[in-house]
């Protein structure tokens, strides 16, 4: 990616004012349900994707269909925009750089050019003054073996791009495993990184908002639980120390200032059992773990997205009610839709469960199909519904 393609391409004081067209470069969950609410503040949208009546597209003014390498169809989408933004961090780096040449794409590509590569993130992170936990770039099954030795087992071997929920990482449980794992991560073709394992009481994560007048303001923090990589709970408030949700909150709108970040930023850290944060990863987008702020606090992590891209003044991200946001897997879509035509008399007082899905055709196991947000008031009374519910009682294996 060259220095012109990297380079600032927001304006802090041009506004995108409600009936301009927003362009969505992906057609995924997060475009719909950002399209969901930019339409109610009366914008349009417009959304390139490949998959013909995409979830995002569904509910878009129009879809392009085509590939997201096709500079063409890129093209198209820069015409009938007045403002782009992405909805996934994978953008191919040439499709970005024709955007910003010829429409407005406040985000630019620079947090682009440091989250598509872990190296680069945690060299950022840490500039940022902020902690990652310790780590070596790998180039050879010996430089992996001599960092094995050094960080102790578990630790965790990544590719320096792609994977998500899991994919692309290895945990080395002992040295018997280093070669199987050079192996098996190296035929990606790119860096990997290996990380020392952190041994965490939760992991959290905090959704942070910035707009090109440099406004930034950070949602309450979430409180994650996973399962076989797969986000299933986020939990807010989180349970844990005041003083430490105030210091994520805090980390995460430093990591914004310091990356210049135009849009949503979702810092994702490892919190220990002695009060200890560390930053795992970032996602310069909307987030899953964000979905809570729909119903529970005063702005929604997708109408702050609109106005920060936008240059609108940033919404109260305060919370409004004690929330657990659940994600609905294939497999949990057909006891979620018999839950819903179940009488009211057999639903949990004190609880209301609002249900999002997404308008993906095919409910695959472990695909993300939607979530519901269980607003109630506290989170042991949430987990009581979702456990009486015995929706989610086909687990992801």
């Amino acid at each position: 990616m060259t220095e012109a393609a990297v380079s600032k391409a927001y304006d802090p004081d041009k506004v995108i004012a409600p009936g301009a067209t927003i362009g969505v470069l992906g057609g995924g969950q997060l475009g719909r349900m950002l399209a969901l609410a930019g339409r109610e503040m009366g914008y349009r949208f417009v959304t390139l994707d490949p998959t013909p009546d995409a979830p995002c597209g569904q509910v878009a003014d129009r879809q392009i269909v085509a590939t997201y390498h096709d500079a063409a169809a890129a093209r198209q989408l820069a015409e009938q925009a007045d403002v782009i933004t992405y909805e996934f961090e994978n953008v191919d780096a040439d499709v970005t750089a024709l955007l910003m040449s010829e429409s407005y794409v406040p985000q630019g590509s620079r947090l682009l050019y440091t989250t598509q590569h872990r190296l680069r993130e945690k060299r950022a992170i840490e500039a940022a003054g902020v902690k990652v936990a310790p780590y070596a770039e790998i180039g050879s099954a010996e430089e992996l073996r001599q960092a094995v030795q050094r960080f102790g087992t578990p630790c965790v071997l990544k590719t320096a791009t792609g994977g998500y929920d899991g994919k692309g990482q290895w945990v080395i449980r002992s040295q018997d495993e280093v070669e199987a794992a050079y192996a098996e991560l190296s035929k990606a073709g790119t860096e990997l990184v290996l990380e020392q394992f952190i041994h965490f009481a939760k992991e959290i994560s905090v959704i942070a908002a910035r707009s090109p007048q440099g406004e930034a303001k950070a949602f309450p923090v979430a409180e994650n639980v996973h399962v076989n990589n797969i986000l299933h709970l986020s939990i807010v408030p989180a349970r844990a120390a005041e003083e430490v949700l105030r210091e994520a909150e805090a980390m995460a709108l430093r990591i914004a200032e310091a990356l210049d970040v135009i849009g949503l930023i979702a810092v994702e850290m490892f919190l220990t059992a002695d009060g200890e944060l560390y930053v795992n990863e970032l996602a310069p987008r909307p987030h899953n773990s964000g979905h809570y702020t729909m119903e529970a606090c005063r702005t929604s992590q997708f109408e702050q997205h609109v106005r920060a891209i936008c240059n609108l003044p940033l919404g109260d991200p305060g919370l409004l009610t004690p929330v657990v946001m659940v994600n609905v897997l294939g497999e949990h879509v057909q006891p979620l839709l018999d839950w819903i035509v179940r009488p009211e008399s057999e639903r949990v007082p004190g609880v209301t469960a609002k249900v999002h899905l997404y308008g993906k055709q095919e409910a695959k196991k472990g695909r993300k199909m939607g979530h519901v947000n269980v607003l109630a008031e506290s989170p042991e009374q949430a987990f009581r519904w979702i456990e009486a519910s015995k929706i989610w009682d086909a687990k992801h294996e």
